[in-house]
Order: structure tokens, then C-alpha cells, then sequence
């Protein structure tokens, strides 16, 4: 029985080996544009070997794999994908995109064939995009193909060197239609694969402002943007984004929802930042006055800052005055210092109900007013009707 397993294990080594070296054998007939996907045997000087067959080896410019540092993220052993491009003494040239210099009409429609990425140069902008120049080929990349969003500047990509696929190919050459956007997207696509790995809801992350908007600003993750809202940079209101924040500007922000169906991440500073609410009951008792700021009236009333995130409702009932019309702002105005006193706090709602107050120095001068001057007449002498009227509204204020 031993026996019988030993002979079958060494069939299926046998046979294994056998479909191993029949597909490195088949690697010796590829075809010019063909894609296969082959570990790296090793990496030495500007080139980076990859494992065929024992009759050849192939051969990739380490250069297509290195970084703007000169720095390659792959190693020995890690498989790569790339495209055949011709066999020359034994060796099999390897490419994972066609540049300039090797881009002849033959070669060029090879790449279209086979979608293998080219290189390029962006000449100029002519009607409805850009001039490409493919080796001694032009091309043509509309608006819509170059980025992955709208144009603000076209200019920023003239003398740039970019990676396209030819979406058309024709007239031997003398039409080409070329594309940057669908290079840019399998790029993203792959980062978010690797991202949705690691990723997750309200974890800190760190990452690079890449431009600012009235509405917030969107900050680059490792290749992928997220945005962070306007209301979600600080407690206080931020009415301008630019005074607070710059283009390459490096933050620290909570992700606070993730909607990979729509590539979509959201970013908050905010929530970095501790919650006044969950202090505001003992901070702020009933009865307690404070001096805020108004920072936004509405027909109903007008909020009052107390401190960063935390804003009280003066409701326009506690407004009525000599001056009132009906209107919050016949009384009160944006940025104005007024004294407040709680009504009540609701932290779980985050409300607080405010009412006018008097300063601190307003109490004090009318403590002083109320009480008898020394050596004066005693208060049973003499009857003040005016500060007994005042006695009688200060005891009413304190009781509500």
C-alpha cells in the first residue's frame, strides 16, 4: 500500500514538473505584445531578469519599475505582469509599457492591439485636447482623456511626459487616438483594492492636502483623494477655508465614512478634537451667566456662541425690548459681545436656551445702587419707591 502511494505522489510530481515546463516552454513562441505574468528571477544593474524557460531568460529595464527616486518596490520572487516585445540572441525583451524611442508604426500597432501602455509627450493643446508625440508618430488626447478630473489648466500639462493607451489606430498611423484617464484609473483601482484592505471607519489617518474648495478641501491617501467638508475642519465655524488651511498642507483627520461603491471617503479633524457637550451640564449650570458672541440670527432668534462648538439659542421671545420690531437684528448684530444667561442645557440634543443677562459690572453697579450709603438716613426713614421697584424685578428675575 506504501508502495502504491509513493508511485502515485511521484506521478503527480511528474506530472506537475511536466505542465511547469511546458508553460515556460511556451513562453519560447510568444508572440510581440503578448502579456504574461513571471516571478523575478533576480535584479542587476538597469535590468531585471525574468524566469522563462531554461533555454532563455527574459529581460525587463529595471528603469520601468523604479520610482521618481530610483527606487523599485518589487523583489526577487514577486511575479510581475509584462509584454513580450521582440528576442534578440537568445535573449526575450520584456516591457510593461512602450516608450518613445522604441515606437514604430509596427510596434505602435502592436500596442494598440494588445492595450500595452506608450509613452508620450504632450506637445501642445490643439482644438478639443492635445498633440501627442509617440516616437516620430502624433497622436491626439482629448479633454476628457488626459486626468482623472476636469481640466482647470490645461497648460500645466504641456512638455509633460505621460503614459496613454491607444484607443484607435488607423490609416497606418496617421490616426491615433490616445487615452491618460484609463491608465490613471487602473492605477486608482488598484491603490483602492490595496486600501480597502486597510482602511476602516474612524480610523486616524494622515494625509496631503491636494486642493481646497468653498466647500472643503481634498487630501490625498497614499493615491487616493477624500474629502474633508468645510464643517468638519474645526468645533467653531469656519467661514473662511483658506485662512485655516493650504495646498500641501499635511493633517491629521478621523475617517468618518467610507463608500467604496462610490470611491467616496470622508474625513473629519473635528472629531479629533474633544466634545464641549460632554462637559457643557457642569460647565454651564442653570442660572450662570456668560459672555458670548452672536454668531448667527434667524428669524426665531439668534445663536450665541459660548465657546468653539458650542452655540446657545437667545430666543427671540427673551429679545423683546423698547426697540423691537419683530426682527432679531433690530436688536442684535453678527460678531456682537452680549452677557447671557442659561435657561437650560440638553446635551444629549445639543441644545442650550439662553436669555439675556446682565454683566458683571452691570450687577455690581446696581448692587451698589441698592444698598444705603453709610451715615445715610436707615431704610425704614426713608421710602425710595424707585429702588424698591427694582428690589421687587431683581427678586422676580432670580426666581425665573
Amino acid at each position: 500500500m506504501a508502495k502504491e502511494n509513493f508511485e502515485v505522489n511521484k506521478e503527480n510530481r511528474e506530472d506537475f514538473a511536466s505542465l511547469y515546463e511546458d508553460s515556460l516552454s511556451a513562453m519560447d513562441s510568444l508572440e510581440p505584445g503578448q502579456q504574461i505574468e513571471t516571478p523575478i528571477v533576480s535584479i542587476s544593474g538597469d535590468s531585471v531578469f525574468l524566469e522563462l524557460s531554461g533555454k532563455s531568460e527574459g529581460i525587463l529595464d529595471r528603469a520601468e519599475l523604479a520610482d521618481a527616486d530610483d527606487k523599485i518596490s518589487v523583489k526577487e520572487g514577486d511575479k510581475i505582469k509584462a509584454f513580450f516585445l521582440y528576442s534578440k540572441n537568445g535573449e526575450m525583451h520584456f516591457t510593461t509599457k512602450i516608450s518613445g524611442d522604441k515606437a514604430g508604426n509596427a510596434v505602435l500597432e502592436q500596442a494598440f492591439e494588445s492595450k500595452i501602455p506608450v509613452e508620450g509627450s504632450v506637445e501642445k493643446e490643439i482644438k478639443g485636447g492635445f498633440e501627442i508625440k509617440i516616437g516620430d508618430a502624433r497622436a491626439f488626447c482629448p479633454y476628457s482623456q488626459m486626468g482623472l478630473r476636469r481640466i482647470e489648466n490645461p497648460q500645466e500639462y504641456i512638455g509633460t511626459q505621460l503614459t496613454f493607451k491607444i484607443l484607435e489606430y488607423s490609416e497606418n498611423g496617421r490616426n491615433i487616438l490616445v487615452s491618460n484617464r484609463i491608465i490613471l484609473e487602473e492605477e486608482q483601482n488598484k491603490r483602492v483594492e490595496e486600501l480597502k484592505k486597510t482602511l476602516q471607519e474612524n480610523m486616524v489617518v494622515t494625509g496631503t492636502i491636494k486642493s481646497i474648495q468653498d466647500f472643503g478641501a481634498f487630501i490625498d491617501l497614499g493615491g487616493v483623494q477624500a474629502l474633508l467638508p468645510i464643517s468638519e475642519i474645526s468645533r467653531s465655524r469656519v467661514n473662511d477655508i483658506q485662512a485655516v488651511l493650504s495646498e500641501g498642507q499635511e493633517v491629521e483627520a478621523s475617517i468618518i465614512k467610507l463608500d467604496w461603491q462610490n470611491e467616496r471617503i470622508t474625513l473629519s479633524m473635528k472629531a479629533l478634537l474633544p466634545d464641549p457637550w460632554d462637559e457643557a451640564q457642569s460647565k454651564y449650570p442653570v442660572g450662570s451667566k456668560h459672555t458670548g458672541e452672536v454668531v448667527r440670527i434667524t428669524n426665531f432668534g439668534a445663536f450665541v456662541s459660548l465657546e468653539p462648538g458650542l452655540d446657545g439659542l437667545l430666543h427671540i421671545s427673551e429679545l423683546k425690548g423698547d426697540t423691537w420690531q419683530n426682527n432679531p437684528s433690530d436688536t442684535l448684530k453678527k460678531g456682537q459681545k452680549i452677557t447671557v444667561a442659561i435657561k437650560s442645557v440638553d446635551s444629549e440634543r445639543k441644545r442650550i436656551s439662553l436669555k439675556r443677562g446682565s454683566s458683571e459690572q452691570e450687577d455690581k453697579d446696581y448692587q451698589k445702587y441698592l444698598e444705603p450709603e453709610s451715615g445715610s438716613e436707615s431704610e425704614s426713614d426713608t421710602y425710595n419707591p424707585f429702588a424698591e421697584l427694582l428690589k421687587d424685578n431683581q427678586k422676580n428675575s432670580d426666581k425665573n
